[in-house]
């Protein structure tokens, strides 16, 4: 088993935790560089929360692939698998954040 994969997972259910419940907004991409009426302007605490779940949802998926990599016959599909993960994830997160929910 890949143990790259744990603590990637790991890191990342870590990160969106702390993050939302230590109020840690400035390591959110964009909101540390808004000027002070933009940031008015954003819900930062659904954005945090939505943050976080996308972040536990990586976490997990990639601990899992993990675990099921070395059960697999060919573990290199793993990779072929891990990116589309993230980078949905990513599309996911920019499109739901950039939506008029997360706005005030």
């Amino acid at each position: 088993m890949e143990t790259s994969y744990i603590y990637i997972g790991i890191f990342l259910i870590l990160l969106g935790i702390v993050i939302k419940h230590f109020k840690l907004y400035f390591l959110i991409a964009g909101y540390n560089t808004m000027s002070k009426a933009d940031k008015e302007k954003v819900n930062i605490e659904k954005v945090a929360t939505l943050l976080r779940n996308v972040l536990v949802f990586m976490g997990l998926s990639i601990i899992l692939l993990g675990f099921a990599s070395s059960s697999m016959e060919n573990p290199e599909i793993a990779s072929y698998i891990f990116f589309p993960i993230v980078i949905g994830s990513v599309i996911f997160l920019l499109v739901k954040s950039n939506s008029k929910a997360y706005k005030k």
